[in-house]
């Protein structure tokens, strides 16, 4: 009988529609950061907030105005960066919400790797989206990290964050606004 009832619960628990079971019960405020500078960035960033949008348990609350930014990082030249962030209220677990918005990136065009080897880091892109913070979870993972490893050492991310949400403040307690002083002279530019 116990066989029999397992079985039913695992027919039961197949049966749900997989966004249902793949939702957390307390929803969380993530900060995603989007960038490209391939193709025409001001139109993939409006497709990936889209895209965003239309996910399942995902909500955009908010969204910063459009920075171009200078390319760095990267040995080759490159084109300017327009970046921006949104705050979404989501139900989805973090490497959920992580995995749909890789997923965003290559429906957009995002090349990871050419025949096997994986493309170089800060290379040119059509999108690039950071999970940038996951309500107040810290993670360390071989795949993902956050709050993001980079996060404040980038006008181009906390220039966006600020406009957002200025009360935020890093893990040693300093206000993003703050933050952003320190960063004026990278050459980023708000869009009209």
């Amino acid at each position: 009988m116990a066989m029999a009832q397992r079985a039913a619960d695992r027919k039961t628990a197949d049966s749900l529609n997989s966004r249902q079971r793949l939702r957390v019960a307390t929803p969380a405020i993530a900060y995603l950061a989007l960038g490209s500078n391939l193709g025409d960035p001001i139109r993939q960033l409006a497709e990936a907030r889209a895209a965003i949008h239309e996910l399942a348990g995902v909500d955009i609350i908010y969204a910063s105005s459009l920075y171009e930014s200078p390319a760095w990082g990267s040995d080759e030249p490159q084109p300017d960066y327009v970046n921006a962030v949104v705050a979404v209220e989501t139900t989805l677990p973090v490497h959920v919400l992580w995995s749909a918005t890789a997923k965003i990136e290559i429906a957009q065009g995002r090349i990871r790797s050419i025949e096997g080897v994986p493309a170089a880091r800060n290379a040119a892109r059509t999108l690039d989206i950071d999970l940038l913070l996951f309500a107040d979870l810290q993670l360390r993972t071989l795949e993902l990290t956050i709050p993001h490893p980079r996060m404040f050492e980038r006008a181009f991310v906390l220039l966006p964050l600020a406009e957002i949400s200025p009360n935020l403040t890093s893990a040693n307690g300093e206000s993003i606004v703050k933050l952003v002083q320190t960063f004026k002279n990278q050459g980023i530019e708000k869009l009209a």
